[in-house]
């Protein structure tokens, strides 16, 4: 016999969702990279990825954080952080690149995931959302500002990869013109970007399926349980 549950409403379970049909068109994958420098190696890295992405099907955006503003600084209406919320939502998955600074990751890079909020009215802009993460350092290797994200990327309700990418003495890594050099932190980075692609695919059309919520449901059937009660008095 089994066990009772008093406490749950069973109906919410009723129309649970299918997983629909997968999509035919090119994973959306947008990039993120924590520096404004001119030669800045996180951006150089998110580049690399960007060119690895697309030999593997996926279609790519990366944003400039240059003149985007400090968070809550100015209106949401400011034309930087509306371009950055366009591209997150434009996303089925996201890489983020930040540079390791003081053991943390760049003010430059937390600004953007700042100015990302949890939810857009009804829209939770980064839920079910694929993520891979990536570092670069100055010295000897270190996972610090992966870990960080990590951390991030799941308070965004986002499906983080299991590989990621940490590039230590960065400078050393890429050659005049920008291009990463050969090496087992390259093969790395290709590693962490095909599997990217794959999680993006399976997971992308099945995101809201993945996601959806017994308390959120009951919370909604609540909302309007409310409004009807309130029309009919």
């Amino acid at each position: 016999m089994s066990e009772q549950l008093p406490n749950l409403d069973l109906s919410l379970f009723e129309d649970a969702q299918a997983a629909p049909r997968p999509g035919d068109h090119k994973p959306r994958i947008l990039l993120l990279y924590g520096s404004t420098r001119e030669r800045s190696f996180s951006r150089l890295l998110v580049e690399e990825a960007a060119r690895l992405l697309e030999h593997f099907g996926a279609e790519t955006r990366t944003f400039d954080p240059s003149g985007l503003p400090l968070p809550d600084d100015v209106p949401v209406e400011h034309p930087k952080v509306q371009e950055l919320r366009d591209l997150v939502l434009w996303s089925e998955g996201q890489v983020w690149c930040s540079p390791e600074r003081h053991g943390a990751m760049s003010a430059v890079f937390k600004a953007q995931i700042d100015w990302i909020p949890l939810a857009l009215g009804a829209i939770r802009p980064t839920q079910g959302k694929t993520l891979a993460v990536m570092q670069v350092c100055g010295g000897s290797q270190s996972f610090n500002v992966v870990n960080q994200l990590r951390v991030l990327g799941r308070w965004m309700r986002m499906f983080t990869i299991p590989n990621q990418s940490s590039v230590p003495k960065a400078y050393m890594e890429f050659d005049e013109t920008g291009r990463m050099k050969p090496s087992p932190y390259y093969d790395r980075v290709v590693d962490v970007m095909e599997e990217l692609v794959k999680f993006t695919i399976l997971l992308r059309d099945r995101q809201a399926f993945l996601v959806d919520r017994y308390s959120e449901r009951k919370e909604t059937a609540e909302q309007l349980m409310s409004r009807v009660n309130q029309r009919s008095i």
